[in-house]
């Protein structure tokens, strides 16, 4: 069963991971997987509900709240809630489906699910946004639980999102648990848990570097192009700067930077305090002293690929769809190697398509002219940390920094290795002397670790 056209997101989703089981040889040598597909792309529940709360003005304000508990195989349902006024249902559809696959890649006991509330946060008080994560979570807290589904933040979620909805949660339900993750360090969160997304993406595109280059390389002075400028974005750059890379580029919904002499880690530790206030870049670098001195090109209305001028790597981390098949294009004519996504399904159909051609135009393994690297992957390291936390919660113990950063890169290479060598098992491409295919074993690897648990539980049978 295809999902419907009215929810394209949900569409572009289901149809990578469909294309790229159908281009392997899975199905010729398991023919019973073929049966999971029909039953794995229909969410277990799907909850819409209703928020109401007063706005500074003495208004009332109505808006639609979601939870799509995906899947629950692998474990509770895990995935963010994002409120911005974007949010639909097929958007979430997306977003849980990939996560099912995502959350199966930490090898972790995580099930998949998302959530989010159709709302602009921009202009509003610190009183108003507690009055809606209170009205939001009055209604979300019936259906979840640390043994049934851990929420987290996502775009617009922030940690002061996630300490009122904590805070509503333990109020209804007189219970202090692990119900979400990306808590306050002095009440139950992880250290490295906001970084984590933006570093795990780095530390798997290193690992994409050193199999490529067999170790000789890294991001040593490599020219990185990264949109976004939130959480994912912000740490992705520290950690390419510390790295010793170049960032060329950051971006948001109004317009880009582009900084062809790198942009500094001072300059991202502005963007961040900024950001929390919800100004624009813009704002920032025209206020701001950490820009005063730097070369800095701001372009409105404007993403980052085709003004970036030579880069190495590119890490889209901004949002869904963000790079199109002519930016692509762009990309592999200024020379990008590496392409690894720290947004959900961040590249569209045809540039994963255009990146996918490079790769196997490459004359040999050790050439490669492009890899691409899809964020089910690229970008769990948020949802492994996640999976970090929820044990410690159960421990009732914190672990130190530097343990938390060791496991999230551990996990990070893992899945880099459990991608590329599924791939080379189920992999049916003319040329075989092109790297293997890491769309194709992200959504293997993934997809059979939740059909087995499936079958396991009766969920799917024979």
């Amino acid at each position: 069963m295809s999902p419907i056209a009215h929810e394209p997101e949900f569409q572009q989703a289901y149809e990578e991971v469909v294309n790229s089981l159908k281009d392997s040889t899975l199905f010729d040598k398991q023919p019973k997987y073929q049966k999971v597909l029909p039953i794995v792309s229909v969410p277990e529940r799907i909850i819409q509900f209703r928020v109401t709360w007063e706005n500074d003005k003495g208004a009332q304000e109505v808006a639609t709240g979601y939870r799509v508990q995906y899947n629950s195989a692998k474990g509770p349902y895990k995935g963010g809630l994002r409120f911005h006024p974007t949010v639909n249902l097929s958007i979430l559809k997306f977003l849980g489906f990939e996560q099912i696959f995502k959350n199966a890649l930490t090898g972790q006991a995580l099930g998949g699910g998302k959530g989010g509330l159709c709302v602009d946060l921009k202009g509003r008080s610190d009183n108003e946004i507690r009055r809606i994560c209170y009205s939001f979570m009055r209604e979300l807290s019936r259906h979840i639980g640390q043994d049934t589904d851990v929420p987290a933040g996502d775009i617009g979620v922030g940690g002061r999102e996630v300490g009122f909805l904590f805070g509503a949660y333990k109020s209804y339900k007189n219970s202090w648990e692990g119900v979400l993750t990306g808590k306050g360090l002095n009440w139950g969160g992880s250290l490295i848990r906001p970084e984590a997304t933006g570093y795990g993406l780095v530390y798997y595109t290193q690992a994409m570097i050193d199999f490529a280059t067999k170790g000789k390389e890294s991001f040593a002075g490599k020219r990185v192009a990264i949109s976004g400028s939130g959480n994912v974005a912000q740490y992705a750059a520290l950690k390419v700067i510390e790295l010793g890379g170049t960032v060329v580029s950051l971006s948001d919904s109004k317009g880009s930077i582009i900084a062809q002499n790198g942009i500094t880690a001072e300059q991202v530790e502005a963007i961040t305090e900024a950001k929390v206030q919800f100004k624009t870049l813009e704002q920032i670098i025209g206020e701001y002293s950490a820009f005063s001195n730097n070369k800095i090109k701001y372009l409105a209305g404007a993403r980052p690929w085709v003004h970036v001028g030579e880069v190495d790597v590119a890490l889209p981390c901004a949002t869904q769809n963000e790079v199109s098949g002519d930016e692509a294009k762009a990309l592999v004519a200024a020379g990008v190697k590496f392409v690894a996504e720290g947004s959900n399904m961040g590249c569209t159909a045809e540039a994963a398509h255009i990146f996918e051609g490079e790769r196997l135009s490459a004359k040999s393994a050790s050439e490669p002219a492009v890899w691409y690297a899809p964020g089910k992957a690229s970008n769990m390291g948020g949802v492994a940390v996640s999976g970090l936390e929820m044990a410690q919660n159960s421990q009732r113990m914190s672990w130190s920094r530097e343990q938390v950063d060791q496991e999230l890169k551990k996990i990070m290479v893992n899945c880099f290795n459990d991608c590329l060598s599924t791939a080379r098992e189920y992999t049916n491409e003319d040329n075989a002397e092109a790297l293997p295919s890491l769309i194709k074993g992200a959504n293997l690897v993934g997809f059979i670790r939740v059909a087995d648990a499936m079958f396991d539980q009766g969920d799917v049978w024979a």
